[in-house]
């Protein structure tokens, strides 16, 4: 029999992740997967569950300076690219541009924002405003804030790359006419569906945020069981571009991950 026990801090906080880890390593459990709040914070909780013989897998957000044995999740770097890159598309490679961050800390979303500068940098007709880059709290209410506030502020910025799509969580977030501003984010989510259909937004890049959980418990369970480790440390999972053409094909998808008929 396979139990999984989910362990998940109420609020985002790095240090709770890591008592949880090393609060499992101690009962002596057969394998953990975490998706790291913040990386150095994590990374020596992790190394303590490796030296215990409990092999440790990241999903999502990485620690790749820890004794973790695998990673599965987006490459961040090109993530950042091509929702830039997109962006770029839908404004015919000119205009003022800003970009939504989330966590300052967090890892996986610094090289998203990375990747989605370089990629700016290749458009000579588009410009980052100043300031552009808004960071936030990662919960829907704070995210749709921070881009209401930025927009209120900076009535230049004409498109928004957003690395993780927070604000589409919730209802009216955009408040802007359809079209007005260009939107692309990062996933694609069944809240966020909606946005794509009225227009708010041009473009979403879904993650495998159903193999997240899936994938990564697959490949800790053939390391439990198997001894085997991916062939390279490294799983990356493939973004795909939802439009409002596909929106409502790509919404079926959900019907299946979540169970509904």
């Amino acid at each position: 029999m396979i139990e999984i026990e989910v362990r998940t801090p109420n609020d985002e906080d790095a240090t709770k992740q890591a008592e949880a880890i090393e609060a499992l390593a101690r009962r002596g459990v057969d394998g953990i997967a975490v998706s790291c709040s913040e990386a150095n914070t994590v990374t020596p909780s992790i190394d303590k569950a490796v030296g215990k013989g409990i092999p440790v897998i990241c999903f999502d957000s990485d620690a790749p300076d820890s004794k973790r044995f695998a990673y599965y999740g987006t490459d961040d770097r090109a993530c950042g690219a091509r929702i830039m890159e997109e962006l770029a598309t839908v404004m015919g490679g000119k205009g003022t541009v800003a970009i939504l961050a989330g966590n300052q800390s967090a890892p996986n979303l610094q090289r998203r924002v990375a990747g989605a500068r370089e990629a700016l940098a290749k458009y000579p007709g588009m410009k980052l405003n100043e300031p552009g880059i808004f960071y936030h709290v990662e919960t829907p209410e704070k995210a749709a804030e921070a881009v209401q506030n930025a927009q209120n502020a900076n009535p230049a910025i004409q498109g928004w790359a957003m690395i993780g799509g927070w604000p589409l969580f919730t209802a009216d977030a955009l408040k802007w006419r359809p079209g007005s501003v260009k939107v692309v984010s990062c996933d694609a989510l069944p809240a966020e569906l909606n946005y794509l259909r009225s227009g708010h937004v041009d473009a979403l890049f879904a993650q495998d945020c159903y193999g997240w959980g899936a994938k990564s418990v697959e490949i800790l369970l053939e390391k439990i069981i198997n001894q085997k480790s991916p062939p390279a440390p490294v799983v990356i999972d493939p973004l795909t571009r939802v439009t409002k053409d596909t929106v409502d094909a790509f919404g079926k998808n959900w019907e299946k991950w979540l169970g509904k008929k």
